[in-house]
This record gives C-alpha cells, structure tokens and sequence, in this order.
C-alpha cells in the first residue's frame, strides 16, 4: 500500500507490541499524576457539576481520536505526528518546515511533560515522607527521571511486557477507589447543572468550564501514544485505531467513576481544598495505614505514565533524524539492542533539569499552549489536505461523519488555546516562532527549501 510504504524510516525498528501492550501504554501515558492532581482544581472551578468537565474532556479525546485513528492506520511509522505532518503539508516544503516544528517543541513540551510528573511524583511522595529542605522534592524528581531512563535502556518487547505490568498498578489503584466510592457514598453529585438539559448551554460556554477543560484535556492526553509507536507494533492498521479507542472509553470510565466516588464520600467543598486528594478519600474510608498504601499506589501510577511519555516522546527525534530532517545523532539506534538510544538519554536529560527547575503549576497551561497550533489543529487541517491529494480508497480506517469531526476537533482546541490565557498563548506562540528561525538556518545551512528550490 501506497500509504504504508511512503511513511517508512530508514532504519527498521522491531514490530513486536500487540493490542494488549500497545492500549497498556497508551492507558498508563493517560493516568500519570494528573487526574490525582487536576481532580481537586477542577471540583474548585466547576463546583457541584464537577463531572461535566470530565465528560468535555473525554469527547474532545474521542474527536480528536478520529483524527489520530486515520493518520495512525494509514501512516504507521516512528514519529506520529511528524510523521502525517510531513506528509500532509508537502514532503519537500512546507510539510518540513510543520514537521520540524513539532520536533522543535517535542525537545522542549517532552521533557516538560515528563518533568511534570515526576515533580508531581514528589508533591504526592512528601504524604509519606515529609520533605521539608527545599532540595528533597528536586531530590526526588530528579531520582525519578533518572530511574525512568535505566528501564527504558532495553528492547521494545521487554518494554512491552513491563507496559502491562505497570498498567495492571493503574488498574488496580483505580478499581479500589472506585470500590471504596460506590460502597461507602454518604453525598449525592450532581451530573448536570440544576435546570438540566436547558442549562447546559451556559456552563459550558462558561470561564469556569474554559479552565476546567485544560485540566480535565490534560489528563486526557497519551490516547495517542501508540501513533509514536507506529514502527514498533503488529498489523497497525488495525491494532491502533482499536488501541486508541480502547484506551478513551477505558480512561474515561475510570476517571469518571472515580471523581463520582471521591465526590460521594469527601465533599467537593472540602476536596477542593486538599493537596493529597487519594489520600484524603482513602484516609476517610480505612484511615491513615490504608491512606499510605493507596499513596504509594498514586506513585506507582505517576512513575507508569512518565515510562509510557519518555517511550513514545523518544521516536519522535530519532524519526526525525532519520529522515535526514534533523539532527543526525538523534537517528543512532543502539547497536544490539535497537532502539533509538541517543534520543532517549538527550529527552531524559533535559527532562531531569527541567524537574530541578520548575514548579507544577507553571507547566500544564503551558504544555497545552505549546502543542495546540502545530500538533493538533496543524495535524487535524493536515488530514484534510491527504484526503484532497490522495484520496480515501486506500484508507485503512475512516473516520465517521468527516468532515464534522475534524471541524470540530479543530473548533475546541482553538478555543482551548484561547483558554489557556494570554501569557501562554504568547509563550506557544514564541517557542513557534523560534522554532521557524531555527529552521530557516538549518535549511540554509542544509541548502534545502526555501533556500533552494
């Protein structure tokens, strides 16, 4: 197939993940530390109505899923979303200059994200032992991207198996607060504003709900990982579109039940208040010992997501690279063990100073702001421009109801963008800006478009 061939890499990477490991990965990238930490800001912004945020934000997934579901089945390559960029805009012009923008803010928004959730890794670790020198939280942050880096220093299929066993943690901390929830609910929650369908119009027009979105989206994010993966599973027509949606639907479950369950038992009042949400809940239910061990479950989780992130963040310069595209260092795989070894060690590093430098709350407006243009609306306008110039016959997946989807995929996340404030919308836009000059000077160096025609 025409589709397949051209979104090849040089070097061959080992087609080994199945659906089971494949939907584990994309699962474990999706509940990291943000539901645990965006659980409490969300209750604070939306009030009793709580869960319609987590509602918005698994439908804009399940849209924007449409989008990565074509892309994926029909371009199943290292890379993901520089791969379809790429090729969307034009293999020998603008289509390098969207796809080296991406990988332009994947060396910055990767090693962000992963810095996220290893701080939050320490906010929730500081439950269990109290870090009250201001070095102890980078301490252990840092500890952790460096611990992350070891384990993904392997072969895909070991990773694999690894995926599952982190993924059954997440499963089983979420199956126990969900139980604890629909066993001991004392408040009733609210799953529509009063007025019911007649207000709805309102709410989510709200700022309230503006705000609440980019929490509840950030959680969310990771449905995709399996397109960075492209290379490195089977029959991937077939196997990414399934993992995709397996992994909206099962998240969306999960998330929802459980901030039902926390709602029920710790009033959104008072949860919107606590830092260590998990181990308010459980502490109410079973006390302090039982408080502990769900803590340490809430680390287990955050250290599964942020082994998923460097995974599948790690393709993406090497696929880059070994398109001639970008750096060549970043195309060097490991001589016995292939897999693009460099790219991991320069993202993990990064990743480890950023968890030295920044606070929580200065990143997740800011990840979303840097990715929405080029990632998201660039790569939802991208499908169209395919669909123009090559057709759908040999599409391997196609989305329903197109174009609707991709026009309102594009419509949310704009209105996301404009959410996130102006501080970082102007900071998206910067980081873009730079990423065009640096191009420009590449090109010029390299003696390619737009220097050469």
């Amino acid at each position: 197939m025409a589709h397949l061939d051209s979104a090849s890499p040089t070097p061959a990477l080992r087609r080994n993940l199945g659906l089971l490991q494949a939907t584990a990965l994309n699962m474990i990238d999706m509940v990291g530390i943000g539901p645990f930490v965006t659980l409490p800001l969300v209750m604070g912004l939306m009030g009793p109505y709580f869960l319609l945020a987590w509602l918005v934000g698994a439908a804009l997934a399940v849209v924007d899923g449409l989008v990565w579901s074509e892309l994926g089945a029909a371009y199943p390559a290292a890379g993901g979303s520089y791969r379809f960029l790429k090729l969307a805009y034009g293999e020998q012009k603008w289509g390098r200059l969207m796809s080296f923008l991406y990988v332009w803010q994947t060396l910055v928004q990767a090693p962000l994200v992963l810095a996220s959730g290893a701080i939050g890794f320490a906010q929730y670790f500081g439950y269990l032992v109290p870090l009250t020198e201001w070095w102890q939280p980078k301490m252990v942050s840092g500890v952790v991207v460096l611990l992350l880096i070891a384990l993904l220093y392997r072969r895909i299929e070991e990773i694999g198996r690894l995926g599952v066993m982190l993924w059954l943690g997440v499963l089983g901390l979420m199956g126990w607060l969900i139980f604890g929830g629909l066993t001991h609910a004392t408040h009733p929650v609210a799953w529509l504003p009063v007025g019911g369908a007649s207000a709805l119009p309102g709410v989510l027009l709200s700022v309230a709900m503006g705000q609440s979105a980019i929490k509840t989206i950030y959680s969310y994010l990771g449905y995709y990982n399996v397109c960075h993966l492209g290379a490195e599973v089977r029959e991937p027509a077939k196997l990414i579109p399934r993992s995709i949606f397996l992994s909206i639907l099962g998240i969306a479950a999960l998330y929802l039940l459980l901030n039902w369950s926390v709602g029920t038992v710790v009033p959104w009042q008072e949860a919107a208040k606590s830092e260590f949400i998990v181990s308010t809940f459980v502490e109410r239910l079973y006390g302090a010992t039982a408080a502990k061990a769900a803590t340490g479950l809430v680390l287990w989780v955050a250290f599964a997501s942020l082994f998923a992130v460097l995974l599948g963040y790690s393709r993406i310069p090497y696929a880059a690279a070994a398109d001639g595209e970008f750096l060549p260092i970043f195309a060097k795989t490991h001589p016995t063990k292939q897999f693009p070894h460099v790219s991991l060690l320069i993202l993990g590093g990064v990743g480890f100073v950023f968890s030295l430098l920044f606070r929580l709350s200065e990143v997740i407006s800011a990840i979303l702001a840097m990715r929405i243009l080029v990632q998201f609306v660039g790569q939802a306008v991208g499908l169209v421009l395919l669909r123009r110039r090559r057709g759908t016959e040999g599409l391997p997946f196609k989305m329903p109801l197109y174009p609707a989807p991709v026009v309102l995929a594009i419509s949310i996340w704009l209105l996301i963008f404009w959410s996130t404030g102006l501080q970082f919308m102007v900071s998206g836009l910067l980081v873009i800006a730079a990423g065009v000059v640096a191009f420009l000077l590449w090109s010029r160096q390299q003696r390619r478009w737009p220097f050469i025609e």
